[in-house]
């Protein structure tokens, strides 16, 4: 994969990267496992190089691990939800082990916050963090 790019160059499809989210955790607040189990529901992890409207490489499904714990976390839980009703369809999710994280430019940071009405983020983020916020209210702080 190229070097930092920028969201021009991964728009392209043609630099291996994902567009992907770097969650930093306290494993005392909320499991690894727990992490997983939210992205099977909040995501949909059936449809090959796309979200939604959005298709290409850089927007395939994938979890990305740090160790051999987490690996066989994510493998064991994508089995267990594959062979649920949770989705019609195969999972078709990646596990791969972590690379170097790339942070997207500035004005890609906390996009949602700071663009709700936005299209994009009305039809396809916040019906996310409704079904999240429905959930999994009890992880949520008060």
């Amino acid at each position: 994969p190229v070097k930092n790019p920028t969201y021009k160059m991964v728009c392209t499809g043609n630099t291996g990267h994902a567009e992907a989210v770097k969650i930093t955790f306290d494993p005392k607040v909320i499991s690894y496992g727990q992490l997983v189990d939210i992205f099977w529901h909040v995501h949909d992890p059936t449809t090959l190089n796309r979200q939604g409207n959005d298709v290409g490489t850089q927007y395939r499904s994938a979890i990305f691990y740090l160790n051999d714990e987490q690996k066989k976390i994510a493998e064991k839980s994508k089995a267990e939800v594959d062979k649920s009703d949770l989705w019609d369809d195969p999972i078709v999710t990646e596990i791969t082990a972590a690379g170097p994280f790339y942070s997207a430019e500035t004005y890609h940071q906390d996009y949602y916050d700071n663009n709700q009405n936005q299209p994009y983020c009305s039809l396809v983020i916040s019906p996310k963090l409704k079904k999240f916020r429905q959930k999994y209210a009890d992880l949520l702080k008060q």
